[in-house]
């Protein structure tokens, strides 16, 4: 699927990007939660639920910059596995290399 298209189509773009970060997670031994948008809560850009089957991710991706709704997937993971410190930040930086990868994610969608 070509830049364009997946620009044009938010939804598939945000289930790339998802998908990439979920896999990501899941080859450095994490945690994966689920992702979903939107937020059941409204006016909320993003909740991060705990439920006996494991951990939600909801994200807004309407009306947002897409490198936002990506660095809320990512900091899900990292709050969802409890990381802080250096180990947070490296997992952050693996799974925006990921995204950016998969997903097709550019320079101007991370401002």
């Amino acid at each position: 699927m070509s830049v364009t298209s997946i620009s044009s189509a938010p939804s598939v773009r945000f289930a790339v990007t998802a998908r990439a970060v979920a896999d990501g997670a899941r080859e450095l031994g994490l945690v994966v939660p689920a992702f979903r948008s939107p937020p059941r809560l409204p006016g909320v850009s993003r909740t991060i639920v705990r439920k006996p089957g494991g951990v939600v991710v909801s994200v807004l991706a309407k009306g947002r910059p897409f490198g936002v709704l990506v660095g809320d997937l990512v900091e899900g993971v990292v709050v969802a596995n409890g990381l802080a410190g250096a180990a947070a930040g490296e997992v952050r930086d693996e799974l925006w290399r990921r995204a950016e990868q998969h997903g097709e994610i550019g320079v101007a969608d991370a401002a």
